[in-house]
């Protein structure tokens, strides 16, 4: 009888915690890319899926990212950033944790990439939580 009475008490629990989540009314979680998402959706935007595959573009962008990633100093979230490389300019997207890995990004964009290149620094910084 314990044990149906400690599970039964678990799912309630459990249940309250869901329902008060699901509030009208509530805040929505601050990693929340809804705007974002429909932003990208635009066909105007560039993305991703837009990268083009002739093999300067994709060896441009492909040396970018891994100066990123070598890059210890820059935080995890600067993995994430999307390069994107179209006829050699690039666009650099995504969310960062300061205004200085947003400069520190495309300064190593630019480095890589030459001083004729054109960067489109779309990089977001994201408030502290």
């Amino acid at each position: 009888m314990r044990v149906v009475t400690c599970l039964l008490s678990g799912l309630l629990l459990v249940t309250f915690a869901i329902a008060q989540q699901a509030e009208p009314g509530s805040t929505p979680p601050s990693n929340d890319n809804t705007k974002v998402n429909q932003r990208d959706r635009n066909s105007a935007e560039t993305t991703a899926d837009q990268q083009k595959e002739n093999k300067s573009d994709r060896e441009l962008a492909r040396q970018i990212r891994r100066s990123l990633v070598k890059d210890k100093s820059l935080s995890s979230y600067v993995h994430n950033v999307k390069v994107i490389a179209q006829n050699g300019s690039v666009t650099l997207k995504g969310p960062v944790r300061s205004e200085e890995e947003k400069q520190a990004i495309e300064a190593k964009a630019k480095q890589v990439a030459g001083s004729s290149t054109t960067i489109n620094n779309q990089i977001e910084v994201q408030p502290k939580q």
